[in-house]
């Protein structure tokens, strides 16, 4: 049981989420507020100049508009769908509008504005776009642990019990339908969710069907209950359960912002619901003739007669009626759609983004990607039940946290870690592990699974001696020592790179492919990912391979980008570059063995690590890695390499 108080622990957490605030506000200052246009343009922040491509209106009657950077265009940037915006014209008015990205791809970017009307200043100069603090997030996760610190009754027992400060319950299990196609280890998830009246944890390490497994909870839930809510910390991944819900026939409400939500949910938006309802044409026709009304009324001029004076009130209380008959109807529909919902999908902080969702309660609550979660986050839907139901792996990813002293001091251990460790050392352990994968070969899941997962994992018969080609090693550890491939510091952003590692990353693939054969590439559609850690190496890595004319074929099949950007995905070739060489053995974050373990499970068939062991050998973690790469005949010197 923990040493503090559960009033205790929750001061001190936000404590930290204000430390957290702090330094979000004061590194989002330094960047944009602080600094010239030209300074956020090469720190990647801004967008300028920027042409409109198109403007229209949404599904939820929502501005949207579609630009296309002009210049800097191969400068890396920040920018991503969810994130906050300012459009802003380059005049010296100063004038701005705010939105929200719903999507980034190459030099284009599409994001719905937060107004009514397109601004009247968008021909008046040249346009640029600079990322938003998110204030918010903060509000809503400070409200929450507000409401968490003063609990009372049942809703209090089921915060001590997440805290570890008492056991959870389970009642007696019951049969559970034979058409889930679940494996063993996924039914006993299942049935230990159904049974648990607090808590239970899916514990699915890559490539266990925890998506699968959780989705199949719910709909068993939903047998017994009406309506349940599912969160999520990130828009991806509650997009991702609605369209698997969605798969299965149930009746999925989207909640939450129409910029942050992906194209193909749409259709299950409330604005989109709403326009769809049998009533809506009837709301559309009072809204119209209540502006007829009211605009008719505004004609009269100040100096008027008696008889155009109550002409003008008549008019206004004609329009007013009218008003109030739409909000009246508008209420309707919305309460008319919520009641028909079996899921209200949300992320954890949108969980409270509509009025009528904020006085709703649920019997059961289930949060995907909890591992992922800042506590204070996960606490705004669980105000909202008796019930909760996590799903997450607390051996990949960690929440994003800013400030390194808050993340020291505890706000990188999220809910769900707290609750998997503490219900296990009460000896009631309210997490099932799921324990059979069907992405990788064995030798690319079996270092992870002695080191994370207490060789508990099993590799299924498809995939477990599933090769690129018959003589192909499924992986292999490319040594750079000795080589002179150095690492370098970016001097504009600070983040490290090594030119020659990265170039003998893509040689090395370049080999691999024409081994496959680029037309087999292209018709069985292998896709590769290249991941390094560090942005300045995956900027490098891209600009050489747009160098590369052997692969121009199969660009289109190659992603480069971060550990982060690859998380709860999957390709068939992995490449990892680790970039850090240096005579002091200096790994930096690489010491975060989580992100490494995220990196090595996205691969299927084959997975290329290229590090230096003279600087890594010094790390135990790396050591061990090494001692398993030597085990499996997977290491090659960068020098077999050099002279093919």
């Amino acid at each position: 049981m923990p040493k503090q108080t559960p009033e205790e622990e929750l001061q001190h957490t936000m404590a930290l989420l204000k430390k957290e605030k702090q330094e979000d506000l004061n590194q989002y200052r330094q960047k944009i507020l602080n600094s010239t246009l030209e300074e956020r343009r090469k720190n990647g922040l801004c967008w300028y100049p920027v042409n409109i491509l198109k403007q229209y209106l949404s599904t939820g009657e929502k501005y949207v508009m579609e630009v296309e950077r002009t210049a800097r265009t191969e400068d890396p940037h920040v920018f991503g769908a969810g994130k906050a915006i300012s459009l802003f014209v380059n005049d010296g008015s100063n004038e701005r509008a705010s939105g929200v990205i719903n999507f980034v791809k190459g030099n284009r970017m599409r994001f719905t504005l937060n107004a009514d009307d397109l601004p009247e200043w968008l021909e008046d100069g040249k346009l640029g776009i600079d990322l938003l603090f998110d204030e918010a997030s903060y509000r809503a996760m400070e409200a929450a642990m507000k409401q968490v610190m003063q609990l009372r009754g049942r809703s209090r027992d089921l915060r001590d019990i997440l805290l570890g400060h008492k056991a959870p319950s389970f009642s007696k299990r019951r049969p559970v339908s034979a058409d889930t196609n679940l494996n063993p280890a996924q039914q006993e998830a299942l049935e230990n969710a159904l049974a648990a009246e607090d808590v239970a944890i899916v514990h699915g390490p890559p490539g266990t069907g925890k998506t699968t497994t959780l989705v199949q909870i719910i709909r068993e839930v939903l047998k017994e209950e009406k309506q349940v809510l599912v969160c999520a910390p990130s828009n991806a991944a509650v997009d991702l359960l609605c369209d698997k819900l969605s798969e299965l026939e149930l009746k999925v409400l989207r909640i939450g912002h129409p910029a942050r939500v992906n194209e193909d949910m749409l259709p299950y938006t409330l604005d989109a619901r709403a326009a769809g309802h049998g009533s809506y044409k009837e709301l559309k026709q009072l809204r119209r003739r209540a502006e007829e009304l009211r605009t008719m009324a505004l004609k009269y001029k100040r100096n008027f007669g008696r008889s155009e004076r109550e002409q003008r009130n008549l008019l206004m209380r004609e329009a007013n009626v009218c008003k109030d008959q739409a909000e009246q109807l508008e209420y309707y529909i919305t309460y008319d759609i919520f009641d028909k919902t079996q899921v209200f999908a949300a992320t954890l902080v949108g969980a409270n983004g509509n009025p009528i969702l904020a006085d709703m309660n649920f019997k059961t609550i289930f949060i995907d990607e909890a591992a992922q979660a800042l506590e204070p986050a996960c606490w705004i839907p669980i105000l909202k039940t008796n019930r909760v139901i996590f799903a997450g792996d607390h051996c990949q990813l960690p929440p994003t946290i800013k400030s390194y002293e808050a993340a020291r001091e505890g706000l990188a251990e999220t809910l769900f870690e707290k609750s998997i460790t503490r219900t296990k050392a009460a000896g009631l352990p309210a997490a099932r592990m799921l324990e059979v994968q069907y992405r990788m070969h064995r030798n690319i899941m079996n270092f992870s699974n002695r080191k994370f997962y207490d060789n508990r994992l099993q590799a299924h018969d498809t995939v477990k001696e599933a090769l690129l080609l018959p003589d192909e090693l499924p992986v292999e550890f490319i040594d750079t020592a000795g080589s002179g491939f150095m690492e370098e510091r970016d001097p504009d952003s600070r983040s490290t790179f090594n030119y020659e590692e990265a170039r003998m990353v893509l040689k090395h693939l370049g080999e691999l492919l024409e081994r496959v054969g680029l037309t087999a590439v292209a018709e069985q559609n292998l896709v590769t990912g290249v991941i390094s850690p560090y942005k300045a190496q995956v900027k490098k890595l891209n600009e050489l391979l747009d160098e590369q004319e052997v692969l121009e074929p199969v660009k289109g099949q190659i992603d480069i980008n971060t550990v982060d950007a690859f998380q709860g995905q999957e390709r068939d070739i992995i490449y990892i570059s680790l970039v850090r060489s240096n005579d002091e053995g200096e790994i930096g974050f690489l010491a975060d063995i989580r992100r490494m373990n995220v990196a090595m499970t996205r691969a299927r068939k084959k997975l290329v690590i290229f590090g230096d062991t003279a600087t890594l050998g010094k790390n135990g973690f790396y050591n061990e890695l090494l001692d398993y790469i030597n085990e499996i005949g997977a290491y090659r010197s960068v020098f077999e390499l050099m002279y093919d």
